[in-house]
């Protein structure tokens, strides 16, 4: 049998959910006699916490909608899922620049508004977890914020793209959808000038701007934009490789000519990538071009591929034979 304070937990768990609750349907979802729940909604408004409720048919609990609240209530699963979410913001995960630090201001806040014995539960995942720092290039908040507004509003937007080139160009696009695919963010949206629809990197847009301009959201070429962006990028990807590559992740990162899997410290001299590939071939070009000391850990048939292309390559060395 729970505790009346974990009963009073879970109801204003279930209340800021944002749903209008029937006295019926909370009586349920709280395991307790519909008695009970008015007892434990008296309990929270005690509190301060504003629950209002109607009568008659249709009548329904809820907490007011911009209300000031008294100290956040967490039950543990919540308040591991926020701690971990943090974590892993706090280690450059998001790809938003000032995030970190924004997370790390967020993890004091909750901690200090906690339960102590929730606030306990927490500082065990804080001192056993650890995210390894995050090499991707970081997106600025400014950009994003403004990206994720027009996006809410259908408003066309303006910016200027730097391309891996280094060309930069005005874009003038009707933005759809911001998604982060393997570490960076992208914006999907249709491009006015090309008649076609098209991704960029979020780190290379500037001085993004929305228009007055508003527009009707097309139908997107796919339901599952980050599959549909993955085979466009990436292929079919279905072997895995795993190498050590002798650098650190930060130096590999701007070496690579394209990260398409993960990278992880080791120490300060090497880290190991993890990759999905469809192509042998593509990858050795890859660790050709970053002049990259690497040692394969995994699979067999990725050595044998290196064995029998440095056997080609030593052959081309050799002087041609004398003609008769």
């Amino acid at each position: 049998m729970t505790t009346p304070g974990e009963r009073m937990l879970r109801l204003l768990s279930l209340l800021q959910s944002g749903r209008h609750w029937s006295a019926a349907d909370l009586a349920r979802a709280m395991d307790v006699p519909t008695r009970t729940l008015r007892r434990d909604i008296g309990q929270l408004r005690a509190m301060g916490y504003p629950v209002e409720s109607t009568r008659g048919p249709g009548g329904h609990y809820r907490l007011i909608a911009g209300a000031s609240l008294p100290p956040l209530m967490l039950d543990d699963d919540e308040a591991v899922a926020a701690v971990l979410g943090l974590q892993l913001a706090a280690a450059g995960a998001t790809g938003i620049e000032s995030a970190a630090d924004a997370a790390d201001r967020a993890g004091e806040k909750l901690r200090r508004v906690l339960p102590a014995s929730l606030r306990r539960r927490t500082d065990d995942v804080f001192t056993a977890v650890e995210f390894a720092p995050a090499g991707q290039p970081q997106t600025h908040t400014a950009v994003l914020n403004t990206l994720a507004h027009a996006i809410s509003v259908n408003r066309t937007t303006r910016f200027a793209y730097r391309a891996a080139s280094g060309v930069i160009t005005q874009r003038e696009v009707e933005p759809i959808r911001l998604v982060q695919l393997r570490g960076r963010w992208y914006l999907f949206a249709w491009d006015r000038d090309r008649g076609d629809w098209r991704n960029f990197r979020l780190d290379r847009v500037a001085e993004a701007r929305t228009l007055a301009e508003t527009f009707t959201p097309r139908s997107l070429p796919s339901e599952d934009l980050p599959a549909y962006l993955r085979g466009r990028f990436f292929g079919p990807s279905n072997v895995r490789v795993v190498l050590v590559l002798g650098t650190d992740v930060r130096d590999a990162v701007s070496r690579l000519h394209r990260v398409d899997g993960t990278l992880e410290a080791i120490d300060d001299q090497c880290c190991r990538y993890t990759a999905l590939v469809d192509s042998f071939e593509w990858l050795v070009t890859v660790l050709i071009m970053t002049d990259l000391d690497f040692t394969v850990l995994e699979p067999d048939e990725f050595r044998e591929f290196l064995r029998r292309t440095a056997h080609r390559l030593e052959a081309a060395t050799s002087p041609p034979a004398a003609s008769r």
